[in-house]
């Protein structure tokens, strides 16, 4: 079933039976409880999170979901690796746990919009259709709660290297997932060193002159389509590359990665948008939580 779906069955049904173990399965790591203390935000966009491969940051993205709420969550692509999965099948019980998590907040009302992206493509031919309580759309448009109105796509319909050269764009892909490899490898070490993650591909992006040239031109053709289409602003993921930029009266929002960056972007809830990177609030959390324990424990003492 699983090869015949990637290959473009036309199955309404194969979205769920590619997956046949999401819905009885239980998740290998609880999630928190609603009322646990959890942000709520207004709206959050997540994109590139590239399930189905060895890059993809589960456990951060599962931490993730566990501490944060939202009245509506848009899923701006690449959320699952088909071009991966068809070279070789690679699904842990994590991923499962993402899936899981997701149609979660579905059925308890969270709006949630998926938007398939080129890794996902196979996605798109069920484009206008509900499955599970999640909406999947080409493209989204949505209202912040300040007015300004936003254009929703994953973006790789502006990577002149998928439109004119879709071959380069598999070597490409190929040889990032060879420089994700290393990225684990390396923060493997730095985790049994007690430091914090590290992204060995955005560091790379931003000294390589032809990278941040490709980025910067493709952040420049989005916000000018966005500017066509008479919205104030486009929120798009595909490059990995979490920014906000405001280019000739747009503004452009990229919500990052789950695979090097880790990012996401909210909505709160007078309309104020940000881009969180998930390590560092991570890092955060655990010094608060320890320098709390520091207070309980000197308290402890005085009392004694």
């Amino acid at each position: 079933m699983l090869g015949r779906f990637f290959e473009g069955s036309d199955e309404s049904d194969g979205v769920l039976a590619a997956f046949p173990d999401i819905e009885a399965s239980r998740p290998s790591i609880p999630e928190a409880p609603l009322e646990g203390g959890r942000r709520k935000y207004r709206t959050i966009w997540i994109s590139d999170v590239h399930l189905g491969t060895k890059g993809c940051n589960a456990e951060l993205l599962i931490d993730f979901l566990d501490n944060v709420d939202s009245e509506t969550m848009y899923l701006v692509g690449d959320i699952i690796d088909g071009w991966r999965l068809k070279k070789k099948f690679y699904w842990p019980d994590t991923h499962n746990d993402i899936v899981w998590r997701i149609m979660k907040r579905a059925k308890r009302g969270t709006r949630v919009v998926y938007i398939p992206g080129n890794h996902d493509e196979m996605f798109r031919q069920f484009t206008g259709l509900n499955f599970g309580g999640v909406e999947i759309r080409r493209a989204a448009f949505h209202d912040t709660a300040d007015g300004r109105r936003l254009m929703v796509l994953h973006g790789d319909e502006f990577d002149t290297i998928m439109l004119a050269h879709r071959w380069l764009a598999f070597v490409g892909d190929a040889l990032y997932h060879l420089m994700m490899g290393l990225n684990n490898r390396v923060n493997a070490v730095r985790r049994r060193l007690g430091l914090p993650y590290w992204s060995l591909s955005k560091m790379a992006k931003h000294k390589v002159k032809n990278a941040v040239e490709f980025i910067s031109h493709y952040e420049e053709v989005v916000a000018r389509a966005a500017a066509e289409r008479g919205v104030d602003g486009v929120v798009c993921g595909h490059i990995h590359t979490a920014e906000h930029r405001m280019l000739n009266g747009i503004e452009y929002w990229n919500d990052g990665d789950w695979v090097e960056g880790c990012n996401a972007l909210v909505e709160h809830a007078d309309g104020r948008m940000e881009i969180l990177h998930w390590p560092e609030e991570v890092e955060q959390r655990k010094a608060a939580e320890a320098a709390a324990s520091r207070v309980e424990t000197i308290t402890a003492r005085a009392a004694a």
